[in-house]
């Protein structure tokens, strides 16, 4: 699930994404993200920007660590917040890796590839 409030930005990580192989869902803020999750669309990762409106995406990894049945669920921060403290705040929240935008394709990628989520 891509969740991030530019149409732009969700373009070119689904892009990324579906090269992959992942079939993607989109949501343009945590709130929508979380909607799609209680009615039933779990993601194998989400890539989630920071600064939304409605609910942010520290917001969005908070509740969804709160929510034992989304415990599988991986999460990877995809945001322009380039500050050490906030990097160590969402990886303390349950963010299982942190992408600084602008970033290339491979970047994506190789996170992704750390995870576990796509051949090497």
């Amino acid at each position: 699930m891509i969740i991030d409030d530019s149409r732009a930005m969700r373009s070119i990580l689904r892009r990324i994404v579906t090269d992959l192989d992942f079939e993607t869902s989109e949501a343009e803020h945590g709130q929508a993200a979380l909607d799609q999750m209680h009615a039933g669309v779990v993601p194998d990762v989400c890539l989630v920007d920071w600064n939304m409106p409605v609910m942010d995406g520290y917001t969005f990894i908070t509740e969804v660590r709160a929510n034992p049945a989304w415990r599988d669920v991986t999460l990877m921060m995809v945001t322009t917040e380039s500050e050490q403290r906030q990097i160590v705040r969402a990886l303390a929240a349950g963010a299982h890796e942190y992408v600084i935008k602008p970033f290339t394709p491979d970047a994506i990628v190789d996170k992704l590839s750390l995870l576990g989520l796509v051949p090497a």
